[in-house]
């Protein structure tokens, strides 16, 4: 793989639970984030980037099955459920909502990490295939290996949101993103038509990339149905 530090999404509301979670994975090298309801998860979901998120069903606001469809309308991130529940229905419903694997509790810290290392193991081969390593449109480059984005060789420091902003530009080079799209796939879909957010986060990213943001030559704007990166698109293995 590589080597940065992996960080972890724990989703779990019992909070002697995800202490000791969030203590496991630090022994063993990982870094975490704690969420404690559906709702503060999608919002560090959108805000940072996670190679893993260990997800429990019971949470108090939204069920966890509406977590894993959610996030699987806009991201590919490994899940692995960890729950009390140990019915079959329960556990073919959370695979077949795009689950990658199912922990019932109690559970030991050698399975949890097990799964863990298999999990990222098994995401990391399918990206390699079918992921390029690199990027590039015109001397625009985003390296998604490194997390790391540079403009005619100069790093670039964007924040979560403003890469996955750009990255999903970049997957989609010379295509018409609409503003729905762009919102669903950034913040989720329960963010409906919030195109006031999706301005400024694309004000933003244009004021880092574009020598004139009020006349860009990456990221031009389709009047009345969203925004097109230029179709110069070269990708790199």
């Amino acid at each position: 793989m590589n080597s940065f530090t992996q960080r972890i999404l724990i989703v779990e509301d019992d909070p002697q639970i995800r202490n000791f979670i969030s203590y496991v994975l630090s022994a063993e090298g990982f870094a975490s984030d704690n969420a404690a309801t559906a709702q503060s998860a999608m919002a560090l979901l959108t805000a940072n980037l996670y190679d893993l998120m260990l997800l429990d069903l019971g949470l108090p606001d939204y069920d966890g099955m509406d977590v894993i469809r959610k996030v699987r309308e806009w991201s590919e991130i490994p899940i692995i459920v960890v729950s009390a529940r140990d019915q079959d229905q329960e556990k073919a419903q959370a695979l077949d909502s795009g689950a990658d694997d199912y922990l019932t509790k109690p559970f030991s810290t050698t399975e949890l990490m097990a799964r863990i290392r298999v999990a990222i193991r098994h995401a990391f081969k399918q990206n390699a295939k079918t992921t390029p390593k690199k990027l590039t449109v015109q001397d625009l480059s985003l390296d998604l290996e490194k997390h790391q984005v540079t403009l005619r060789g100069e790093a670039l420091h964007l924040t979560p949101m403003e890469y996955n902003l750009l990255s999903l530009f970049l997957r989609n080079s010379g295509k018409v993103l609409t503003t729905r799209y762009l919102i669903t796939h950034i913040w989720g879909s329960g963010y409906g038509e919030d195109t006031q957010a999706l301005r400024a986060l694309m004000a933003g990213l244009r004021r880092k990339i574009e020598e004139n943001p009020a006349k860009p030559r990456y990221i031009v704007t389709e009047i009345g149905v969203g925004y097109r990166l230029v179709d110069q698109e070269s990708r790199k293995g």
